[in-house]
């Protein structure tokens, strides 16, 4: 019975959708800047990489064909691929740009609601809010309360949260919450059970994420986050891939972040590393015991949580590389009926203005020994991944999407 393996490439988009405009994000393409500005130097790091971005792997499978499908060039450093086949582009119906939309738009069920957001105003949140959750909380009061960037804020205010006892609270364009305390001084599990209270609080303005964001360290000269972020989403819709997985009993198992986004239900065995190449290597573990019908499903966040958040062109330019450094391991150990999909949820393109997310096109990469021909191209929803998916495991169809064989 055959096997699939899902890897998200958080934040990897491939050029500006037809929508872009109602998101302010007209131009954006953070697959395109990125090898265009490696091309020009503009994205060299002594000691990290240097030159025209190199993503071999990648292209071999159809990457610079997915970008000239999407945005009618081929990104430098890319080409063409001489196949028609294995590669596409798909554009995010679900109305936002947030992580947990476009991951279940991929698993077969795109958001059928509006999220809520906090205004740009400062400050944020609203009073009876801050009021509840400093009472529950048993809380001082908190800090921040506004729009910012999750390494700025902390730098900015983690002193005066180690005074004071003062959580940071902030928020960013995405339906969010986040909460950052010192993993040791606040503690983490009194973190978390913070977020509990946050996240019931949040439910009546259909935000979609509580965020907790525990960092280390002893003055804002080395403040820095640690891997114990822990999500608190909104349920998901019924129906979604992982449920029809875990639901026919086969085996299903959640590596990275993908326990939070889907609120841990039905999503089997979960297990996170620290960083991309430890997530993989939890992939890789996994691929030899997988039993037949199995699921894997990744997400990888170093791109958009350390690079396109942070605005590091460098970075994100030399983690896309390391991750095509990867790409052969995978598929090495791949059996000739498993299929493979590499797709993004979302753009952050780190050359555009601000520091969130960017409504995209996100490339559809699929690679599968035993089927020959898959034609890809354009897919008018992020749940055709999840369609074709549910076909190849041979599990009832997903509520929405069509699968591409």
């Amino acid at each position: 019975m055959p096997r699939a393996i899902l890897i998200v490439l958080d934040s990897v988009g491939c050029g500006a959708a037809e929508d872009a405009a109602d998101y302010g994000d007209v131009g954006a393409d953070t697959l395109g800047h990125i090898a265009e500005a490696c091309a020009r130097g503009d994205a060299a790091r002594e000691g990290v990489r240097s030159g025209p971005i190199v993503l071999p792997w990648l292209d071999r499978l159809g990457l610079g064909s997915a970008c000239l499908a999407s945005i009618g060039r081929v990104p430098p450093g890319l080409h063409a691929a001489p196949r028609d086949t294995g590669w596409g582009y798909g554009v995010e119906r679900s109305a936002g740009k947030d992580t947990p939309s476009g991951h279940w738009e991929l698993a077969g069920t795109p958001v059928p609601f509006a999220w809520g957001y906090f205004p740009q105003s400062e400050p944020c949140f609203p009073q009876d809010l801050v009021t509840a959750l400093v009472s529950e909380g048993k809380l001082p009061g908190i800090l921040g309360n506004r729009h910012a960037s999750g390494t700025s804020i902390i730098e900015e205010l983690g002193d005066e949260h180690l005074r004071t006892g003062k959580p940071i609270c902030y928020t960013s364009i995405d339906s969010v919450f986040q909460i950052a305390a010192h993993e040791e001084s606040f503690g983490l599990t009194r973190l978390y059970d913070l977020c509990r209270i946050a996240r019931r609080l949040c439910d009546p303005l259909n935000i979609g994420r509580v965020i907790a964001r525990p960092f280390v360290g002893h003055s804002h000269a080395d403040f820095r986050r640690t891997a114990n972020r822990k999500d608190f989403a909104v349920p998901p819709p019924s129906g979604h891939l992982l449920a029809r997985a875990a639901q026919a009993g086969r085996a299903v198992v959640s590596i990275g972040k993908i326990g939070d986004i889907f609120a841990h239900v039905d999503t089997g065995t979960e297990r996170k590393g620290a960083s991309n190449d430890a997530n993989l290597d939890l992939v890789l573990e996994t691929l030899p015991d997988l039993a037949d019908g199995g699921l894997i499903v990744a997400n990888l966040v170093d791109f958009d949580t350390e690079f396109g958040h942070r605005r590091d062109v460098a970075g994100y330019a030399a983690c896309l590389e390391a991750f095509d450094r990867r790409v052969p391991e995978i598929i090495e150990r791949l059996r000739p009926d498993d299929l493979l999909i590499l797709v993004a949820d979302h753009g952050n393109d780190p050359t555009f203005r601000g520091n969130d997310h960017t409504r995209e096109h996100v490339p559809i990469l699929a690679h599968c020994a035993a089927r020959d021909g898959m034609r890809i191209g354009r897919r008018g929803s992020l749940a055709d991944v999840g369609a074709t998916i549910a076909r190849h495991l041979g599990l009832s169809p997903t509520p929405a999407g069509e699968a591409w064989f």
